[in-house]
């Protein structure tokens, strides 16, 4: 009986270290000139309560949910966990916030698509520069270590954050998106690293480029092609073409696509441009253990399962500092 006291009073702490540690998952609102804006936290905590830790700003796509990229509602029964996970493994801080109702009722980003007539007309660059500012004094974030990742709608978005805010960015990243080919924006101008998926296969945001949509979605604009928006970006971050090249081991016999890792820069802690290419991919993320529901393969075409997205934009990012 003696014995065991103490072996139940270590294992009290373990229980109460476990949960001190736990992610904490909370819904915040900014005051913003057109009106309250909310986003979401996920906080794992940090190894060290007193440290500076980096933030990844994560922005959903059109019509989906900020909830749905941190792994707590389903998109079309598919619920996405790879950023949570990889946040709680990593000790990163999460954000995720919310866009407003374009013309069409769903939420979406005020993207620089000048022919995207559902997106939303809000300030949603200054909604983020402030969501930045938040962090940095709220969150304990260091302003060294921020980065953008969005998918879709969000990834144009996060394509024009890399224009408008790249001195306070160190690196976006972007899922299934184009640059605009009737922008309203001003042209990228200054580097920043950027690291972009995209599926041959996809059937929203073309890879050769082209109207941005299908049949269910309607009002979208229009793109560049894919490899076209790796060379703008190229082209303002002044790399060479030769990039490295690594092919992904196939690990699934049942997947018909594979990827492709392109990388222009030969220093990781230097600006760099990677492309993460996936032959016959769709408008979805890549996994090593998620699937999608046969609705939404149908609709968003296959995922591969060689790479994780989120760990290979984290591999990009993690080196790059502002």
């Amino acid at each position: 009986m003696a014995g065991s006291i103490p072996r139940l009073a270590a294992c009290i702490a373990l229980i109460t270290a476990t949960a001190a540690h736990a992610a904490e998952y909370a819904a915040h609102t900014l005051a913003r000139p057109e009106g309250e804006r909310r986003y979401l936290v996920l906080d794992p905590g940090a190894p060290d309560a007193s440290g500076k830790r980096p933030v990844v700003i994560l922005l959903h796509g059109h019509g989906e949910a900020a909830a749905a990229v941190l792994g707590r509602a389903s998109f079309g029964g598919y619920t996405p966990r790879d950023w949570a996970k990889l946040a709680e493994r990593e000790h990163l801080l999460l954000i995720a916030p919310e866009g407003v109702k374009g013309s069409d009722g769903k939420v979406a980003w005020n993207d620089c698509r000048g022919d995207a007539a559902t997106n939303a007309t809000t300030d949603d660059v200054g909604f983020i520069g402030a969501l930045i500012d938040k962090a940095v004094t709220d969150f304990k974030v260091d302003p060294r270590s921020v980065y953008v990742f969005g998918f879709s709608n969000g990834g144009g978005m996060a394509y024009r954050l890399g224009i408008e805010l790249a001195p306070r960015l160190a690196a976006i990243g972007v899922q299934s998106a184009l640059m605009p080919a009737r922008s309203r924006c001003a042209a990228p101008a200054r580097p920043v690293s950027v690291f972009i998926l995209h599926g041959t296969g996809d059937p929203i945001a073309p890879y050769g480029g082209g109207e941005v949509g299908n049949w269910l979605t309607r009002g979208r604009g229009s793109g560049l092609g894919a490899e076209a928006t790796v060379a703008a970006w190229r082209q303002v971050d002044g790399l060479s073409d030769a990039p490295a090249t690594f092919r992904f081991p196939h690990r699934r016999t049942d997947d018909p696509t594979a990827a492709t890792r392109m990388v222009w820069g030969p220093d990781p802690a230097g600006v760099q441009v990677e492309f993460l290419r996936v032959d016959g991919g769709g408008h979805v993320n890549a996994s090593t253990e998620e699937e999608l529901p046969w609705l939404l393969k149908k609709i968003l075409g296959p995922m591969n399962h060689d790479v994780d997205t989120a760990d290979e934009a984290w591999r990009f990012f993690r080196t790059k500092s502002r």
